[in-house]
């Protein structure tokens, strides 16, 4: 059960990483947007788009093959956790009841705290990660 459920934290976590890489990488415009509105411009660079993306979707693959986990698990936990981090306010006051408004509040990221809590306990689990490719291959 263990295996299965961190099977399934990989899978939904490394899909996010996959599908944000994506949109860097294929839709850099879009991406621009939302760092430069969310993230105070941080990367807002558009040479750097595909590179970072493309490099995000294969960190979100080796995620979910369960590759390479001594590496991989961490660079996913700090892209997951400094994002979240980067969001703090919306994090801190979803209702926008004193640190943001009614008009600049956005409830959909604070689901971003239970992906940073999800990315650490497959971290802390890891031993428990049976079912993790590395682990297939060392038998």
């Amino acid at each position: 059960m263990k295996a299965a459920l961190l099977l399934a934290l990989r899978t939904t976590t490394g899909l996010l990483l996959v599908i944000w890489g994506s949109i860097r990488a294929f839709s850099p415009e879009t991406s621009l947007k939302i760092s430069d509105k969310y993230y105070s411009g941080s990367l807002s660079v558009e040479a750097l788009q595909m590179p970072l993306g493309l490099a995000q979707m294969a960190l979100g693959i080796l995620v979910i093959l369960g590759l390479f986990r001594v590496v991989v698990y961490p660079l996913q936990a700090a892209v997951l956790v400094i994002s979240s981090l980067a969001i703090w306010k919306y994090l801190l006051d979803p209702l926008g009841l004193y640190l943001l408004t009614e008009e600049t509040r956005n409830i959909l990221f604070f689901p971003s705290t239970t992906v940073a809590v999800a990315t650490l306990i497959i971290l802390a689990f890891k031993e428990y990660d049976t079912l993790a490719l590395d682990r297939v291959f060392k038998r």
